[in-house]
């Protein structure tokens, strides 16, 4: 037995149970973290062990001295036994109270972690992955560790102790009696062993089919305009409807392994128990054991196979929670942005003496890891208080140009930097995007109220400053005449709003920032032309260095422009003239 155990061990080194020692690793940290807590939990644990395993004694005793083997005593053995009863509730009512108070501060503790790893993780990285899948690691995989950080370290000592304890009284009592008991448990660690792997797999593809379920989910909530509009109501019924027959069909496999795995370890224990009482009933018609050691063999027969079992059955969620932790090391693992942001930032305050800011990338090259080259040697520079154009046919790379000034991605090759008015250059990155605002194509407004989004960029703004921001948006208008002003409600995904009053708003938004370059990516699709130019001149005079880059199909706006590039075909050229720039075709 004990070579077996230790060759187990041995094989905890190798294939899959690589990965299993990996995750349990990993989640080590959480453990260590809150050790006084589960220490604490483990001494209750072995307290309401050590209780149980008395009273079951005291019962023995109780037995004997009603069948007249030792009379006198009864009356204390029911009060030992009243006791033990009693201090078991107790710790079982502290103990549920303590691992509540463990598993949520677990629970929230890696959430916390696990939320600043995504936030600060490398945008691309990130963004191969779906938000329905992330928020499913984020939610059920961060659970399943954290009710193995409470459930499953403290019974694996508890058992343990059920385990050797209740051995230690049998084996004292009657050794034959041990030995029967203990049949069960080479057969079962062999099983255990042989079924390891494909309770692994199966928990894998559980979480897998979880993950799409909610991705699904999450992408028809969120497009449920689409949907209706195009009538696409039953073709998602349909789509979910196969999504639930796989989700089905994978979670009854499960289902399915676990009832024959279970019902094989139900028979084995069964046929333990039949041989513990039949021996037990052989010792006692021929006077080896009294009545009350009769009745304590088979409580601690229970006790035996029970936590031996028990310990078996903590295979399945030790799986399920290296499974998780897998799975969420898999996004802890991804590359991030800058680590030492904030000294960065403190550095590029000291060196970077003001907000005329310019930009020049030279010979940038740049391609998403599943394409080729979107940008080819690209070549461009703005200055303080200029409107520069990016033009160009969609898909050409006008987002991906914004998305290297915003040090989301970083360039293949080649030099992207900004430049102070004292000749202080920086290199392009995360911790150079405090230098820039941003209004993107798409709509970025939060649940909430206009003031609640406006305040996302400066949480002390004034209502005056507020205002100012709207005005030079020209969304004051139209905000001073709603009922609530800037109380009022915005919907999620901008719900309430039109496309043009949501544009205004995010870039309402995107000037209280007050940063030295705004980049406005397609921001003005939805306004009309004279709205549209209204904004720009408001953007120019809102503050007094600032520089906006902007991406656009509109030939009307580039007339304002002092500078304009065109994208094409990966390769990027300045247009010289008016006239080349309106006989531009985009």
């Amino acid at each position: 037995m004990i070579t077996f155990i230790t060759k187990q061990m041995h094989n905890l080194k190798r294939g899959t149970d690589i990965e299993m020692w990996k995750e349990a690793k990993w989640m080590l940290p959480y453990v260590k973290r809150y050790w006084k807590y589960i220490l604490f939990y483990i001494i209750l644990g072995a307290a309401g062990t050590g209780m149980g395993l008395a009273g079951s004694i005291a019962s023995k005793y109780l037995i004997d001295a009603v069948t007249g083997y030792n009379s006198p005593g009864i009356v204390f053995i029911i009060i030992i036994i009243i006791s033990m009863a009693l201090g078991n509730i107790v710790v079982n009512a502290v103990s549920g109270r303590i691992s509540a108070v463990i598993e949520l501060k677990v629970n929230n503790e890696i959430r916390a972690d696990i939320y600043e790893k995504i936030m600060y993780t490398d945008w691309e990285a990130i963004s191969g992955y779906h938000s329905g899948d992330l928020l499913n690691r984020f939610g059920t995989d961060v659970s399943a560790i954290a009710d193995s950080v409470i459930g499953w370290i403290p019974s694996l000592f508890t058992r343990t102790l059920q385990f050797i304890g209740s051995l230690a009284i049998i084996l004292y009592y009657d050794v034959s009696m041990a030995v029967i008991a203990l049949i069960s448990a080479p057969l079962t660690l062999i099983m255990s062993r042989f079924l390891m792997t494909r309770m692994r797999e199966y928990s894998k593809n559980v979480r897998k089919i979880s993950s799409d379920m909610m991705s699904f989910n999450e992408e028809s909530f969120q497009n449920i305009q689409i949907i209706k509009c195009f009538d696409l109501i039953k073709s998602f019924q349909n789509k979910f409807k196969k999504i639930q027959n796989s989700y089905t069909t994978i979670s009854m496999d499960y289902n399915k392994f676990t009832i024959y795995t279970s019902s094989l370890m139900s028979v084995v224990g069964l046929g333990v128990s039949y041989a513990t009482f039949g021996w037990g009933v052989y010792r006692l018609w021929g006077g080896h054991i009294t009545f009350g050691t009769m009745t304590l063999f088979i409580q601690l027969s229970g006790y035996l196979s029970g936590s031996f079992s028990a310990l078996i059955g903590m295979v399945p969620a030790a799986i399920q929670a290296t499974t998780a932790a897998g799975r969420i090391m898999e996004i802890a693992d991804l590359p991030s942005e800058n680590e030492k942001v904030s000294s960065n930032r403190i550095s590029l305050s000291h060196r970077i003496k003001n907000h005329n800011i310019s930009v020049k990338l030279s010979h940038i090259d740049y391609g998403y890891s599943d394409r080729d080259l979107v940008l080819k040697d690209i070549n461009f520079q703005t200055k303080p208080r200029e409107i520069v154009a990016v033009i160009g046919p969609s898909g050409e790379g006008k987002t991906t140009l914004m998305r290297i000034l915003l040090g989301m991605i970083r360039p293949m090759c080649g030099e992207a930097k900004i430049i102070d008015s004292y000749g202080v250059e920086e290199s392009i990155s995360d911790t150079t995007r405090r230098f820039f605002s941003y209004v993107p194509q798409e709509n970025t407004m939060f649940s909430g109220t206009i003031a609640d989004n406006l305040r996302l960029i400066q949480t002390d703004a004034s209502e005056e400053q507020l205002i100012a921001a709207l005005k030079a948006a020209c969304a004051y208008d139209f905000v001073f005449e709603l009922a609530e002003g800037l109380n009022t409600i915005i919907k999620e995904r901008g719900g309430g709003f039109s496309e043009g009053q949501i544009q205004r708003l995010s870039i309402a938004r995107a000037i209280l920032r007050d940063a030295p370059i705004l980049l406005l990516d397609e921001a003005t699709s939805a306004l009309d032309v004279e709205t549209e130019l209204c904004v720009l001149q408001g953007i120019m005079a809102y503050g007094k260095t600032h520089a906006c880059i902007l991406t656009t199909h509109r030939k009307s706006v580039l007339t304002m422009c002092d500078r304009v590039y065109c994208i094409e075909k990966t390769q990027m050229s300045q247009i010289q003239s008016e006239e080349s720039v309106l006989a531009v075709d985009f």
